[in-house]
């Protein structure tokens, strides 16, 4: 039956996201490859009794069909904590409560692009965007990303270059893969450039919130005058994300073609998990949770940091990011990081890592990888960064270190 299978089906190749679960799942590994929150540290029993309250103050309607743009009460708290936590000055109605952030990547790609379409994407970038976009088949612009976020002066230049260009997608906090956050001055730059060039920006920012150290910055679409910049964020990295509950940020302009795409794909989010994050909120502190949260993730990163100076060869770079997370593995030009991880590093070291390639458009960068350091204990990171640097020790030889893509037309 394949030859009834549609294009963006066929050539949409989700094995690299398959190949990361089943690593992280595998027992006999020490999997620093999945983007995982720490499940000890889910507010399960707060939860549990907030879907009780929620289901018993609220009776038979809770289970009734309800909002596609998702339960007032609670978009007008995130709305609040836009306003107070992103800088960002919205209402309810701009708000859209999606099935996770995924959803939300998915219904601005399918509200933008059409086959062939323009857009730019940071080198490397979230893997998971990357695999909702492919389904729409759009023309790919990467634009490389150093310790300050996306390279502005490569993005002025690509801009310039191709003004058919449609959308930006960025992972401004605390960026996935490399933890890297971009600075209010990039930020500022990015929105005039929109600007100047008629495109629309989409800032997704699931880490936002996750900030151990230094000074939090006003979200993209703080900047924003012309109503160009969708925000994205998400439950899942602060509370738990079997919620499946993210919210996206919109112009109302956008917000009432978003709506009606989201009605037709799922009709609405399921509001009894509505209603339960609500009660949440109402009966929690949820700022003193993400500070318990932050403290242990505080501690994990810390130890990662420590465990790659220690045991890491010298000619291999890492970032050191402020929260979030991952941190992002550089290794000497010439080494392929996926044939290192499937024929030396999970055999002998039984450690797992997420390779650069699918990280990339472009699939062109290869000698780079991610690490998670969130999901582990502290004793955990520490084994299993020495096993990995051991046996790096072995494997790396003395070459210079590569630098990111420059934009690359895909």
């Amino acid at each position: 039956m394949k030859e009834l299978l549609a294009q963006r089906v066929l050539t949409n190749d989700t094995s690299d996201l398959d190949e990361i679960f089943k690593n992280s799942a595998n027992p006999a590994n020490i999997s620093f490859a999945g983007g995982f929150p720490d499940q000890h540290l889910f507010p399960a029993a707060e939860l549990q009794q907030a879907y009780r309250d929620a289901i018993e103050t609220t009776g038979p309607s809770l289970f009734q069909y309800a909002s596609t743009q998702g339960l007032p009460a609670l978009r007008q708290k995130l709305a609040d904590r836009m306003r107070s936590h992103a800088s960002v000055d919205v209402t309810a109605d701009d708000i859209l409560l999606t099935q996770g952030g995924q959803q939300a990547i998915d219904l601005v790609a399918k509200l933008l692009l059409n086959h062939g379409d323009a857009m730019v994407v940071e080198g490397p970038t979230y893997m998971g965007a990357l695999a909702a976009f492919d389904t729409y088949e759009p023309t790919y612009y990467e634009v490389p990303v150093d310790n300050h976020g996306m390279d502005i002066k490569v993005l002025r230049q690509t801009l310039k270059a191709h003004p058919e260009i449609k959308l930006i997608y960025t992972v401004p906090d605390f960026h996935n893969p490399t933890g890297t956050t971009l600075s209010a001055k990039r930020r500022q730059a990015m929105v005039a450039l929109a600007n100047q060039y008629n495109v629309i920006i989409l800032e997704d920012s699931p880490y936002r919130d996750l900030r151990y150290s230094g000074q939090a910055l006003p979200a993209i679409k703080h900047y924003d005058t012309e109503g160009r910049v969708i925000f994205i964020s998400s439950f899942s990295k602060i509370l738990s994300p079997a919620l499946r509950t993210g919210w996206l940020v919109a112009s109302p302009t956008l917000m009432t073609q978003l709506i009606g795409l989201k009605s037709a794909i799922d009709v609405q989010s399921p509001n009894i998990t509505l209603a339960a994050i609500n009660t949440y909120l109402d009966q929690h502190d949820i700022d003193q949770h993400i500070a318990t949260i932050n403290q242990a993730y505080r501690e994990k990163r810390d130890a990662m940091l420590s465990a790659l100076d220690r045991y890491f060869p010298k000619n291999v770079t890492y970032t050191r990011p402020n929260g979030g997370f991952f941190i992002w593995v550089t290794l000497p030009t010439g080494i392929d990081a996926q044939q290192l991880l499937t024929d030396v590093v999970l055999p002998q070291a039984h450690v797992a890592y997420v390779p650069a390639a699918c990280q990339f458009a472009s699939r062109q960068v290869k000698n780079a990888f991610r690490l998670n350091f969130t999901s582990l204990d502290p004793v955990t990171i520490t084994r299993g960064i020495q096993q990995l640097g051991q046996l790096l020790q072995t494997q790396v030889t003395p070459k210079p270190t590569a630098t990111w893509t420059p934009a690359i037309q895909l």
